[in-house]
């Protein structure tokens, strides 16, 4: 093997010259740990969704909204698991909060997500936001935004698969998956079966830091 080829093997190789097996936008930092696996997950939506029945009454009149991305798989798992219990249907849409965000003007261009919600609508019903990862409070803050401007729920609650703490408005998850201490140093990644071929979510260092100095997070470097 000649020098220019090895010089070209090795830049391969120090390069990942493998392909992302978790697909564009979901790539785990590099040195991240496994935090919650496959199972953890599925025990951690089982509990929140008995939950959810105890502090609903049954859940006659819960409708639950996920977030997108990854809070709209997490929100039909958890429709999933209680209609199973109670034999009956559970309403269950998305509510896309990009228009609603507080940092539209500091940050590029986003693609607009999908707002679905069910016919029987928002008004008087008992509204769960489900979303991945719980950090600042503000996408939690434009969610309340844009709910508002749907209809008038009797009550809405919050269910998060992981609360990595640091927030910066009073918010608080009704529903927690997994308590997360986290250094603002370090990035929490989901990866969730419908998107990336896996369950989990991992912790490792920061890549890109935040504006103000905080880090993103999660798979798309959208704080929740």
């Amino acid at each position: 093997m000649c020098a220019r080829q090895r010089a070209e093997r090795d830049s391969d190789a120090s390069a990942g010259g493998a392909a992302d097996p978790l697909g564009s936008g979901s790539r785990a930092p590099s040195a991240a740990r496994t935090v919650l696996n496959g199972p953890e997950i599925q025990r951690a939506l089982t509990r929140i969704a008995h939950e959810i029945l105890e502090r609903t009454k049954g859940g006659a009149d819960v409708t639950l909204l996920g977030i997108p991305s990854r809070g709209v798989p997490l929100a039909e798992r958890l429709a999933e698991r209680i209609e199973r219990v109670e034999g009956r249907t559970v309403p269950r849409g998305s509510l896309d909060i990009t228009m609603y965000r507080d940092d539209l003007r500091l940050a590029p261009a986003r693609a607009l997500g999908r707002t679905d919600i069910p016919p029987e609508g928002i008004d008087g019903r008992q509204v769960v936001l489900v979303d991945d990862v719980l950090y600042s409070g503000r996408t939690v803050r434009a969610a309340l935004d844009a709910l508002n401007d749907l209809g008038r729920p009797r009550a809405v609650q919050l269910a998060i698969l992981v609360d990595r703490g640091h927030r910066e408005l009073p918010v608080r998850a009704d529903y927690v998956g997994k308590n997360l201490p986290t250094s603002l140093r370090e990035n929490v990644t989901v990866q969730l079966e419908e998107y990336d071929g896996t369950d989990a979510v991992l912790l490792g260092p920061a890549e890109r830091p935040r504006p103000g100095g905080r880090s993103h997070e999660g798979h798309e470097g959208v704080e929740a």
